[in-house]
């Protein structure tokens, strides 16, 4: 079944969650379905849930009878443990052939090379791509569409498919999440729960009140955005060249879904059968009524701002689909002597690498590298996501920077989203062989592609979410030299990726890591709210925004020069304990996330970080030494095994 509007493709896509519910749909207004297997996708909450391997060969076969497509999620981060189960299930897709695959993680598409597959991928969501660069890597890998992720205009779907020719899925219905695709780690930090692994447990829709200069003001559910809706723009989506209309949820109950792909079949029938006199609202009233959340066109037409954020039904703590909690606030846990101690036994049987380990520090403004370069640190990322009030770095600042670097290298980190503008500006900057530096710390693929060439190392930051060594390999044979890994990643997940991974691994040891990265501004609140009251922050400063949740733990939000929040942990990132156990199994470099700090607790940091690399064995009696900044220290995911 296909639909057509002068010459193009616009699909019905469908979710199911259970054989009893495809079952339903596969007769329905859909043009195709969507589910997952009981492994490798990221709805993974509910085990009655999601398709046994049988059904999924049942299925494909009854759509494929209707002629109607399938498509399987296989769309998660994949741990190494993973990476050795998916060669099976892969090969096992291979054999049943459905029309295509959605994927996250890069690691897939080594497994699908070393296995000699003819499968057809797609890039899904939480792949997060966002410029035209990175869409021609992932064609020259053989990805035939992508899922635009959430905060993407249908103005930029257009200018990309125009450039690239890549087709395009879009939402049109459904739960949204609030951060930028595969770019909130908190839940995985906090509760062991990823939600690149489809476990999250939505810490984004507790109830937080707001604090900025010690003034509190009253927010309730200031990052639970409202659901999609599409019904009354369907136009627009198809004169962007959006080819699949997608309806998200696979947790979703038969009821609900069948009403949806009712509406939506009947509203595009409609077009296309009459565009002049087509009637936009016609059927719309019935879903708003029938809503649980209310309703907003998200990203579609521009940033949405205070609109898109909801409060019907928010403060339940529960999941819609299955009624459960999905979790409430907690302190994020202080780093213990004894989970500490646990965690050396752990690393310490392994090969020891040889030579001293480097020590990075990420830095916000020239003042705080001017520091690490007078405390000799190896190499300095300057910031490409700048925190207010320092303005980003410049030329000049670079070139003061790259001219008293002696023997610390310097690199540029760039913005963990990159535009089409984005490039042009550092295609102009680079443009410059004079500028002294040695690297650029890279965030997506087309980065990496596009820059290359030029003769300096390039190293992965830790948002490309590498997790075990098969992604490694992928960021390898495209140019990287070294890679961080991605700070979800729990103790047992971290030491098989750190020893199997081909690439040199970076690990984030010390800071507070950025958790939830947001187009939405918080900070937006302010210009519309009066305080209530006002009460300051002892451990930061208070320029800044917090979200303070109902136990009254402060979250920091930091807005960097482009309006984009960060909310990171709030405690900070200690490994310093075991820093030569990290060494033995094959880190090679020691990073401080540093953006935050004032001067002279960045000096203080360095300085004690610096004598243990140059120790090893002097960690212990170093760590007394080393005093929290903020509301004390954390292990982070390395709390959990």
């Amino acid at each position: 079944m296909s639909r057509f509007f002068k010459n193009k493709q616009v699909e019905l896509l469908a979710p199911a969650g259970r054989f009893d519910i495809f079952e339903k749909i596969i007769g329905s207004g859909a043009d195709a379905v969507y589910f997952g297997g009981k492994r490798f996708n990221m709805r993974m909450h509910r085990k009655d849930y999601n398709f046994t391997d049988d059904e999924i060969k049942q299925a494909v076969a009854v759509a494929h009878a209707a002629d109607k497509k399938v498509y399987i999620t296989v769309n998660n981060l994949l741990n190494p443990q993973d990476i050795k189960e998916a060669k099976e299930f892969l090969l096992f897709l291979e054999e049943v052939a459905p029309d295509a695959l959605m994927i996250q993680d890069f690691g897939i598409f080594e497994l699908v090379k070393d296995l000699k597959l003819n499968l057809n991928l797609h890039a899904s969501v939480m792949m997060n791509v966002h410029n035209a660069e990175t869409l021609n890597v992932l064609k020259a890998l053989g990805v035939t569409r992508i899922v635009a992720s959430r905060d993407m205009t249908l103005s930029t779907v257009k200018r990309l498919h125009e450039q690239t020719g890549m087709a395009f899925e879009y939402f049109i219905h459904g739960d949204m999440c609030i951060a930028h695709g595969a770019q909130c780690l908190y839940s995985g930090m906090l509760f062991g729960k990823s939600s690149n692994r489809g476990l999250c447990m939505k810490p984004c829709r507790w109830h937080f009140d707001i604090k900025k200069d010690g003034f509190r003001y009253p927010t309730t559910y200031p990052m639970a955005v409202k659901d999609m809706y599409m019904y009354e723009h369907l136009p627009e989506m198809i004169e962007a060249g959006i080819v699949s209309f997608k309806i998200e949820g696979r947790m979703r109950d038969e009821d609900y879904l069948m009403s949806l792909i009712s509406a939506y079949s009947d509203a595009i029938n409609r077009y296309i059968h009459d565009p002049i006199n087509y009637d936009r609202q016609k059927g719309a009233q019935r879903i708003y009524s029938n809503r649980k959340r209310d309703l907003s066109t998200g990203y579609a037409f521009g940033k949405p701002g205070l609109q898109n954020i909801n409060s019907r039904y928010e403060g339940t703590g529960r999941f819609y689909s299955h009624g459960k909690v999905f979790s409430k606030p907690v302190e994020e846990k202080a780093l213990s002597e004894i989970r500490v101690n646990e965690i050396k036994k752990a690393l310490i049987p392994a090969p020891s690498l040889p030579g001293k380990p480097a020590l990075s520090v990420k830095v916000n403004a020239y003042e705080q590298a001017a520091i690490a370069l007078e405390e000799g640190v190896d190499a300095i990322y300057l910031s490409g996501d700048v925190f207010e009030p320092d303005p980003p770095f410049s030329k000049k600042t670079i070139l003061d920077a790259t001219k008293h670097k002696q023997d610390s290298k310097i690199y540029i980190a760039f913005p963990r989203m990159m535009y089409e503008e984005d490039f042009l500006q550092y295609d102009r900057l680079l443009g410059d062989n004079d500028l002294g530096l040695d690297g650029l710390v890279v965030t997506n693929p087309g980065a990496v592609n596009r820059y290359k060439d030029l003769g300096l190392e390039l190293i992965g930051d830790y948002c490309l979410n590498i997790y075990n060594p098969k992604a490694a390999h992928f960021y390898r044979k495209q140019g990287l030299s070294m890679a961080a890994l991605s700070v979800e990643a729990p103790l047992s997940d971290a030491k098989e990726t750190i020893v199997a991974s081909p690439l040199p691994m970076e690990l984030i040891v010390h800071g507070s890591p950025v958790v939830m990265y947001l187009e939405h501004d918080l900070y937006e609140n302010i210009a519309v709210l009066e305080p209530v009251g006002k009460k300051d922050t002892p451990h930061v400063r208070s320029d800044i925004l917090f979200l303070v949740d109902e136990k009254g733990f402060e979250h920091p939000v930091y807005r960097d020069h482009k309006g984009r929040n960060h909310l990171t942990l709030y405690k900070e990132l200690c490994y310093l304990p075991f820093l030569k156990e990290l060494h033995g199994i094959g880190v090679c470099s020691f990073r401080i996330e540093g953006s935050h700090y004032p001067l002279g607790a960045l000096r203080h940091i360095l300085g004690i970080y610096k004598k243990a690399v140059d120790d090893l064995t002097a960690c212990q009696t170093l760590f007394p030494l080393l005093k929290p900044m903020q509301a004390g220290f954390t292990l982070g995911a390395f709390q959990f095994d």
